[in-house]
């Protein structure tokens, strides 16, 4: 490093050196020049040039000498970068291959063990996910058998109910009491707990003349619907026919105190007229009056409960 120092000194030094050198050759010659006589003699002159001459080629030579050091040493600095580049390079790459193979000796297993656990793993998760969807599956599938149940008794409901409303029609436009009862027991085959059916089939038999038929009727009637009023009033009109007018005032007074409506029918209805002449019918108010204490007493307890 020092020797470099020193070259590249003498080099900054080369120009002034040589301005120097050439002031001082224009100085001696202008001395030259001024002389009136030779300074010296032809011997010495050939000395001094000949002397001038090998220290110019002296000087010429240890420049040449100093720039090829100089090149020679850049020269060897690139050759040290290029082969310092290459050799990282190359201990790179094989760091890179020493790892691989240390990976791959070592390794192995471990990368095996791990592809197992990743298959495992989606296995795992891809089962979690199908069974998830099979229960959703089968809920949806039992909703839609629900809901095409639902539909099929929806449509056999409507279509009872069209069937239904066909008899219906067909019993009210038939004027005879027989083809209305035929009718009547068609609807109860289709829907047997009917209480309004059994009321209209009770209503054709008392048309025959068959009161004790219309009274059983009613009664079936009244068990299905207690409230039945028209079942009530039927009753009294059977057990009128039967001339059982104890009964028929009773059963009159129950179907009055669930519809007022029928006090105002009771002095027109042929099938009571017989009960409207019997003294006992003098007794409607008091029994009425009757039920409507008890009836009142009954939502009492209840509110009382």
């Amino acid at each position: 490093m020092s020797r470099f120092i020193v070259s590249m000194v003498i080099l900054l030094c080369l120009p002034a050196l040589s301005l120097a050198e050439s002031n001082n050759e224009d100085k001696s010659q202008k001395a030259v020049e001024s002389l009136e006589r030779p300074l010296y003699s032809p011997f010495v002159e050939r000395y001094v040039l000949d002397e001038l001459k090998q220290l110019r080629t002296d000087q010429a030579q240890t420049k040449h000498e100093l720039i090829q050091q100089i090149v020679d040493r850049e020269h060897r600095s690139v050759d040290r970068g290029v082969a310092y580049a290459t050799d990282t390079v190359t201990y790179f790459f094989y760091l890179i291959a020493a790892a691989t193979s240390v990976l791959v000796l070592v390794g192995w297993t471990s990368i095996r063990d791990i592809k197992e656990r990743v298959h495992t793993l989606a296995d795992e998760e891809i089962s979690k996910l199908i069974n998830e969807y099979e229960k959703r599956l089968e809920i949806i599938e039992s909703q839609l058998q629900q809901k095409t149940v639902h539909i099929e008794e929806n449509r056999e409901e409507i279509e009872l109910t069209q069937e239904l409303q066909s008899l219906w029609l067909r019993a009210q436009q038939d004027p005879s009491p027989a083809n209305k009862i035929t009718i009547y027991d068609d609807i109860l085959k289709l829907r047997y707990d009917d209480s309004e059916a059994l009321t209209y089939k009770a209503d054709a038999v008392l048309e025959l003349q068959e009161p004790q038929w219309a009274a059983n009727l009613c009664h079936q009637a009244i068990k299905i619907d207690p409230e039945n009023s028209h079942a009530f009033y039927l009753l009294a009109c059977a057990h009128t026919a039967m001339e059982q007018f104890d009964e028929a005032l009773r059963f009159l007074a129950e179907a009055i105190n669930r519809r007022d409506s029928y006090q105002e029918a009771i002095p027109y209805d042929p099938a009571l007229e017989a009960l409207v002449n019997n003294e006992i019918f003098k007794e409607l108010n008091t029994l009425l009056n009757a039920s409507q204490r008890i009836s009142s007493d009954q939502i009492s307890d209840n509110n009382a409960v």
